[in-house]
């Protein structure tokens, strides 16, 4: 099976690892060949896909940004690559594979977006991607390399990411704030974002927390359920 990989940034390097780890060879086109040389080096199973290959590949996907999918199939369609039989496959979060498939009705396009942080698929693996609709065998073969695959809508993506990144947000403000209210030092306030508080969510959500933490969590829980009796 032929596979195509568009986009060599943090997601795509996090996919790349794991593929060639899976003995799953991928080929990376990039516009910059020497980028593309740069990259496969690293990776015993990738390879370097050139421009006139494009056409002969059964899976392409685009890790791309949102703003760059688009202008990407645009450019295949003026090659006439759009004639070719292969799926492609938009990871875009923020793009809607809806309005992708609106503007090139006559492409084989699916969605399969990562949720997630790519650092932590890079390091962890077991990712979990979300599709809208039944993916073929072909795309799900590649894939369960790197997690797995929960049929859900983007808009619910979309949605769990910014929940998410708001509450991680307002948390690291309050650390920041509480801090600084006590005078601590600088390093103590990186050492909390970067390891104390990432390691207890961690900690917390796989139900190891230690007794300290314990503790503290049924403090809060306390502390909760007596502002519900209150109100």
């Amino acid at each position: 099976m032929r596979v195509g990989l568009i986009g060599i940034g943090k997601l795509g390097t996090a996919m790349m690892k794991h593929w060639s780890d899976s003995n799953q060879t991928v080929a990376v086109y990039h516009p910059d060949k020497l980028k593309a040389e740069k990259f496969v080096q690293h990776y015993q199973h990738g390879q370097v896909l050139m421009e006139k290959d494009l056409l002969n590949l059964d899976i392409l996907v685009l890790a791309l940004p949102a703003k760059e999918v688009i202008p990407f199939i645009e450019q295949f369609i003026a090659k006439e690559i759009g004639t070719s039989s292969m799926h492609v496959v938009n990871m875009a979060t923020t793009l809607y594979t809806k309005e992708v498939k609106h503007k090139f009705p006559h492409l084989s396009i699916y969605g399969v977006k990562f949720m997630g942080h790519s650092r932590e698929l890079l390091e962890r693996g077991n990712g979990l991607f979300i599709a809208e609709s039944p993916l073929p065998s072909s795309i799900q073969k590649i894939f369960q390399f790197l997690g797995e695959i929960k049929q859900d809508s983007e808009e619910r993506l979309v949605q769990v990411n910014k929940l998410a990144t708001y509450h991680a947000v307002k948390t690291a403000l309050d650390i920041e704030r509480e801090f600084t209210k006590k005078e601590l030092d600088i390093k103590y306030v990186e050492r909390a974002l970067t390891s104390i508080a990432p390691e207890v969510l961690r900690s917390y959500s796989e139900g190891t927390l230690g007794h300290f933490g314990r503790e503290v969590a049924a403090e809060l829980q306390r502390e909760r359920r007596s502002i519900l009796d209150r109100t």
